[in-house]
């Protein structure tokens, strides 16, 4: 039997036929907590970097402290913990697999019609070859900080792009408006 999708508010979740409401919905209450967490800590941390050294010093937030972020979260949970987007930044660690990309796909298309990036998020049982897992995606909004390095490229400073580029010779993290999604969090829970 096929899950059966539910559109409940913003929130698009599949409901797998072989389990109950009650173990998804807990499994996506405890990321949608872990998501705001790593959203929070993040955002500190950037903030206090921008405000230290401007955002070349961010960038070593992004690049350093959002990792440890997710390594933390991941050990904390049992989980697969990490951000992902349609436009890397760092293709080594923030491209999505086929299930993530077509979620951020949907994020796309829906925030296009009016739904804000901020309230979509997306959780499923997932049927893959090395067995089924719990799968959660919580979009991360552009909001006008993170134009600062996200924007449009001519837009931003010399010293910046050049760091950008030094950093992340593969960036395609560029080019974003506020409220489009930028990315996502996700996780991943082995069943």
């Amino acid at each position: 039997m096929r899950p059966m999708l539910v559109i409940a508010a913003s929130l698009l979740v599949a409901t797998p036929a072989w389990a109950d409401d009650a173990a998804l919905n807990a499994f996506r209450d405890e990321a949608r907590a872990a998501s705001a967490d790593f959203g929070k800590r993040l955002g500190g941390e950037l903030k206090k970097a921008m405000g230290a050294g401007g955002p070349e010093a961010a960038i070593g937030v992004c690049k350093d402290v959002a990792p440890a972020i997710s390594s933390d979260l991941s050990r904390q949970k049992g989980w697969k913990v990490s951000r992902v987007s349609l436009k890397a930044r760092d293709p080594l660690l923030g491209l999505p697999d086929a299930w993530e990309q077509k979620v951020l796909m949907d994020f796309d298309k829906r925030v296009a019609a009016g739904e804000k990036a901020e309230t979509l998020e997306f959780a499923e049982v997932v049927s893959e070859p090395q067995g089924k897992s719990l799968r959660y995606l919580k979009a991360i909004p552009t909001q006008e900080l993170c134009l600062t390095c996200h924007g449009p490229a001519d837009a931003m400073p010399e010293g910046l792009r050049k760091k950008l580029s030094a950093d992340y010779p593969h960036d395609k993290a560029t080019g974003y408006g506020v409220g489009q999604v930028r990315g996502a969090f996700t996780f991943k829970k082995p069943l």
